[in-house]
């Protein structure tokens, strides 16, 4: 299993949601995609609804606080693939594997993934 350099788990808990937020926006606005996807697959991810999240965008929380309060969701295990140079279902540090899983399917949204394949619905 690769494992990230030292320190980056502290890197990354220390950087606010705030700061990056608009990086997301403008990566999924210049693909065609809408905010309100953004915001559909970060609450898939997370449980913040819209409410939550603006709230934690205004208090400029930290990755580390957005990742501890959230509720991961059970299906997040099937996220898999490879972001940043790393698979994702490799990563041992759990704090970094989650903020790889916001990246991924973030990534997948911007790529133009269909909306269902992105919140990994099971096949009925």
């Amino acid at each position: 299993m690769k494992k990230p350099p030292p320190g980056t788990a502290e890197r990354i808990a220390k950087m606010t949601f705030t700061s990056i937020y608009p990086y997301y926006v403008d990566r999924i606005k210049k693909n065609g995609r809408t905010i309100a996807e953004l915001h559909e697959v970060i609450e898939w991810l997370t449980g913040y609804d819209d409410k939550k999240l603006k709230s934690l965008i205004d208090e400029k929380a930290t990755f580390e606080t957005f990742f501890m309060e959230c509720t991961l969701n059970p299906n997040a295990h099937l996220i898999k693939g490879v972001i940043c140079g790393y698979r994702v279902e490799e990563l041992e540090d759990p704090f970094i594997q989650q903020t790889r899983y916001l990246d991924k399917l973030i990534d997948e949204l911007a790529r133009g993934r269909k909306m269902e394949k992105i919140l990994r619905t099971p096949h009925h």
